[in-house]
């Protein structure tokens, strides 16, 4: 009869010798303690299956591939997209300071910014920009649906290419099963170059499942661009947006710091494919100036670019004076976000928050009430804003510094996804902007501490619950 004693023996010291493996390596590699706590003491708990999911989730193999890339490549240079801003007014000095530090981009004058409220009016921007296109055309999206909305930009983009545009679109692998009709197939049966970021073939890319390319960006040219909010959806149409409406915000870009979102699609593109894009197709000599407007681009993601849009959000609120309007549509700040907001309002700050009144995802909108309450005693002001759904995403300081972009407030946008946000900086910008903003508070629901408190205990105990998820939410 086969003694089986030595075989568990062997296994159990190889369990325990992964075990303590996986804490050490998550005592030194994570940095935020609650996160540390809660892998140790799932690999405590069940050192077998604790470390294998450790190591599946908790490990960022992204970080080391991206890193590899940028050395020599386009985006290294930080004054890529156009001369820098020479001389930044004094009042903003320090928070641009921060973006120097945190971005491989610097601020750039010369820029058109014009923000596009409606999303039928969005896309005929984006629409007629690509039937201007002469060279190249470079698209990212999280969701490229295949409806009414989806297949006109796949025919435009046909027609570009037959004209002999260069064409590259790229699509979030799991953006791409929102859509019931499959567009990348009909992109590509059309000849025009296009694939997923972060191909889902489990378990192979299980590790990577949650690292999600979230960036809305079109580049015409290397000189037209367009960034924001919107996917590629029917929802976003006010004139039919079907059984799902959203209301969101996009921005459309001329000027030198068309060429940063450029750099930023190439990385990703080449990341993606192994195609290297170059030359003057894709990249100008000169792009002139097409107006005022100073920007520059703010890529975020798990890899060289982590935790950018987190240190630039408590910059803006540690130099914010006047008044802070956050508009997200989904809000799950983490303590040090909170604190910052908490401490800003306690300076004298207007802090003005709007979230959706209803979310689409309601676990989301359940694990961000537990902190309303707390919020709110500090002076914070919270809008629930009435539907359709508002997917719009800004930050406005002092009605002149704005942020805009694909990022949301909430861990899986500052931690997990790949977005790109746009710092800008221009008073008539930000005075549209917090008047759309004004607008949007005014048709609002003002939430009291004494609606709060009267939440009944079920509810509190279901939102105390969904809270413990935030890091996955």
């Amino acid at each position: 009869m086969l003694d089986t004693g030595w075989i568990a023996s062997i296994a159990a010291v190889a369990v325990f010798a992964l075990a303590a493996i996986s804490v050490v390596h998550a005592l030194l590699q994570r940095r935020d303690t609650g996160t540390i706590i809660a892998w140790v003491g799932l690999i405590v708990l069940l050192p077998l299956g604790g470390s294998v999911l450790y190591w599946l989730f908790g490990v960022n193999r992204i970080r080391r591939r991206a890193h590899a890339l940028r050395e020599g490549y386009l985006i290294a240079d930080p004054s890529a997209g156009g001369a820098t801003l020479s001389e930044p007014p004094e009042r903003w000095q320090r928070l641009l300071h921060s973006g120097d530090r945190l971005s491989p981009f610097r601020l750039v004058g010369g820029n058109a910014i014009e923000p596009l409220f409606d999303g039928d009016r969005t896309y005929a921007r984006m629409l007629d920009a690509i039937d201007s296109a002469r060279h190249s055309i470079t698209l990212a999206t999280y969701i490229f649906d295949y409806d009414r909305v989806g297949e006109r930009f796949v025919d435009r983009l046909q027609q570009a290419q037959d004209r002999g545009v260069q064409v590259r679109v790229l699509i979030d692998a799991i953006g791409a099963r929102y859509s019931r009709r499959n567009t990348l197939r009909r992109l590509r049966r059309a000849g025009i170059p296009a694939t997923t970021f972060m191909p889902v073939h489990l378990p192979r890319s299980l590790a990577a499942f949650n690292l999600r390319n979230h960036r809305k960006m079109l580049v015409i040219d290397g000189r037209q661009a367009f960034t924001g909010g919107m996917n590629i959806r029917r929802g976003h149409s006010h004139a039919d947006p079907g059984p799902h409406p959203i209301h969101d915000l996009h921005f459309e870009l001329r000027g030198p710091a068309c060429t940063q979102l450029q750099r930023v699609f190439t990385e990703d593109w080449q990341f993606a494919t192994g195609e290297r894009l170059d030359g003057p197709r894709w990249f100008p000599d000169t792009v002139a100036p097409a107006g005022a407007r100073a920007c520059r681009g703010l890529p975020d993601g798990p890899d060289e670019d982590f935790e950018v849009l987190n240190f630039t959000l408590q910059s803006a609120l540690a130099e914010a004076r006047e008044q802070v309007t956050i508009i997200t549509p989904y809000f799950l700040p983490d303590v040090t976000l909170t604190g910052a907001l908490k401490a800003a309002a306690l300076r004298g700050v207007r802090v003005d928050i709007l979230i959706p009144a209803r979310s689409n995802l309601r676990l989301v909108e359940w694990a961000s009430r537990p902190q309303q309450g707390e919020l709110l005693e500090r002076g914070c002001r919270l809008w629930l804003t009435p539907p359709p759904f508002n997917h719009a995403k800004l930050m406005l300081v002092d009605r002149e510094w704005a942020l805009v972009g694909s990022a949301n407030w909430d861990p899986r946008s500052l931690r997990l996804n790949f977005e790109f946000n746009l710092e800008c900086l221009d008073a008539g910008l930000g005075g549209e902007l917090a008047s759309w903003a004004d607008a949007l508070r005014a048709q609002s629901h003002l939430l009291t501490l004494d609606e709060v408190r009267a939440r009944p205990l079920p509810a509190q105990l279901r939102d105390g619950a969904a809270r413990l998820l935030t890091p996955y939410l």
